[in-house]
């Protein structure tokens, strides 16, 4: 059997940029310091630039990121936050991280992601903070939500690990909540090799504590003044590497952007992809909606074309919960979770390969 196209090459992305990757890390190895050091201030302090907030804080991972951001925003036992839940549990867990009950809440059919609306109709059962999941690529509409939550007196923590560079209503996306939070994981748009993650924030006092929860607590060296700290620290070489791939991310975003397209022109609205040709949408993932998921995989199968599903639960139909929210309906999020698929789309994809997935997505019925 001959190799599937992949879903994504993280080998032609190193190929790409080698030279770049090759001196970040002679840098690191030169200087012997391998953490909390320059390369992970310079890659704060370059990122924070690009989102056009005052303060990014590094950490181990996205998912440390959200728990901390929950912290700082001093949610805990007993508090709600709402959550979208098709976006893979990444939310969830971290709500269930720090003692807090996840309030799902439906989802926009088209984006797929919270809306003002939706947000609306949980907040008023109750909440503390939303965690607004740019899900796929596809910057929500947060400046939307965010009056929403202020409304209800919501804190408004977007998370952004699928849209790294997606920009919607004049901002970018992190730039817009009280906190933001990414992944670096490396299939993300702006991906180290490696995990990593962090948070981005305006308010001097959120990043302060952000600072102290991912190193024990410390408010100085061996001194802990805030409970929850842990060990959450973005290592010198992943912040190294973060630097050389930053200013290729609004290129590779680009790029992204034309594969989706030639994709849906393909389709010709015989299917529907999730997103759009615009700036609020980076094409982390692209996604097509099928009610014959299943068929449809064999068949991309036997042309060659890998694909994937994300995700195939939504967060309240999780066995881990043993039942609990079984009472509950969210039927776009839970419709969505029974169609969507993933098709190839990365930056490195050859014209040769688009064309591939393009003339068997234009032989679908």
């Amino acid at each position: 059997m001959s190799k599937l196209l992949p879903l994504n090459d993280l080998q032609r992305e190193s190929a790409e940029l080698r030279s770049e990757l090759d001196a970040a890390a002679a840098r690191v190895l030169t200087r012997g310091w391998y953490l909390m050091g320059e390369e992970l201030r310079n890659f704060e302090q370059a990122f924070a630039r690009y989102l056009g907030v005052a303060h990014c804080l590094g950490m181990a991972n996205g998912t440390d990121a959200l728990e901390l951001a929950l912290r700082c925003l001093d949610v805990g036992t007993g508090d709600k936050v709402i959550v979208a839940p098709n976006a893979g549990m990444y939310g969830t867990i971290a709500v269930s991280r720090v003692g807090a009950e996840p309030a799902f809440a439906d989802v926009d059919p088209q984006t797929l992601c919270l809306s003002p609306a939706t947000v609306e109709a949980a907040a008023k059962r109750g909440a503390k903070a939303v965690i607004l999941t740019h899900l796929y690529g596809q910057m929500a509409d947060a400046k939307g939500i965010l009056a929403m939550a202020r409304k209800h007196g919501l804190k408004l923590i977007e998370d952004c690990a699928q849209s790294h560079g997606a920009r919607r209503d004049g901002a970018i996306s992190g730039s817009v909540g009280d906190i933001a939070c990414f992944s670096f994981y490396p299939t993300k748009n702006l991906g180290a090799l490696g995990d990593a993650g962090g948070v981005a924030t305006g308010e001097a006092a959120l990043a302060e504590k952000a600072a102290a929860l991912r190193q024990y607590g410390w408010k100085g060296k061996y001194r802990v003044e805030v409970p929850h700290g842990r060990n959450s620290r973005m290592d010198e070489m992943q912040a190294a590497f973060l630097s050389a791939k930053l200013p290729h991310l609004d290129r590779r975003n680009e790029r992204r952007r034309a594969i989706w397209r030639r994709y849906r022109d393909a389709l010709g609205g015989k299917l529907k992809l999730v997103g759009n040709d615009g700036a609020d949408f980076v094409a982390h993932l692209c996604v097509l909606r099928t009610p014959d998921r299943e068929g449809l995989r064999q068949r991309l199968s036997d042309a060659g074309i890998a694909t994937d599903i994300h995700y195939p639960i939504p967060d309240h139909r999780q066995p881990v919960w043993g039942g609990r929210f079984e009472a509950l309906s969210l039927p776009v999020a839970e419709k969505a979770c029974t169609e969507v698929l993933s098709l190839p789309c990365f930056p490195e994809m050859t014209d040769q390969e688009v064309a591939q997935v393009v003339d068997a997505l234009s032989k679908l019925s």
